[in-house]
């Protein structure tokens, strides 16, 4: 783990943390207790959890987005997170980053989840420039027409925190513990996951991506 400030133009002065491998669990757990604890900003970067787990939005039902019998005979464990959206299964491939903000220190932003991602996506427009037609598509991160980043947002009264799961990779055979949920962005057109999903491996590299965020946040030219 490391800590330090980051301050870029359009950003407010921010604590950033940097995992490898920190547990899902653990992640939420820290997450949500600096929303609602702290009076500070925050960006947390974990680059892989050490172990495969199902992660479920805070009003997901098993029932519709899992296939339980696979799921129970694998064991394998599911979360529910305590924000919004929907649902992914997470690995070491897969890469978390978080922003918690106090809303007056980031005053262009309105406590809407479509304000904040757009927020989100031109820090990351810089991240991806050039790379992969990378665009905000309805609530995903996309190249092209192809889902890499999930979001997810929790808003209270004086902060709110926007995280994402980026599949730098993921096993193949774990999306089949997945259903295809009723409730779909337009442009996923009922593709099944595998046809709807890519893998940002094949776009940037890994430590790239990283090193590139955190440099968006501290304001030094990519």
């Amino acid at each position: 783990m490391s800590v330090f400030k980051a301050k870029n133009i359009g950003l407010p002065l921010m604590n950033l943390l940097r995992f490898e491998g920190l547990s899902i669990l653990k992640q939420l757990h820290l997450e949500e207790q600096l929303l609602r604890t702290s009076s500070d900003n925050w960006c947390i970067i974990n680059d892989g959890t050490n172990a495969p787990a199902i992660v479920l939005g805070l009003s997901g039902k098993p029932s519709e987005l899992l296939e339980i019998g696979p799921v129970l005979q694998d064991r394998v464990p599911v979360i529910r997170r305590f924000t919004g959206g929907g649902t992914v299964i997470v690995d070491p491939g897969t890469i978390f980053v978080t922003f918690i903000c106090n809303r007056d220190d980031v005053s262009s932003v309105q406590p809407y989840p479509r304000s904040i991602m757009s927020w989100s996506g031109l820090l990351y427009d810089k991240v991806f420039e050039g790379i992969g037609n990378f665009q905000l598509r309805e609530n995903d991160y996309v190249f092209g027409d192809h889902k890499f980043g999930g979001n997810a947002q929790s808003i209270t009264r004086k902060r709110w925190i926007h995280h994402t799961s980026f599949l730098w990779d993921f096993e193949s055979r774990n999306m089949a513990y997945l259903k295809l949920p009723r409730k779909a962005p337009d442009y996923r057109l009922a593709r099944g996951h595998l046809d709807f999903v890519c893998r940002m491996k094949d776009y940037m590299g890994r430590s790239e991506f990283v090193d590139k965020t955190a440099k968006q946040l501290a304001g030094i030219s990519c």
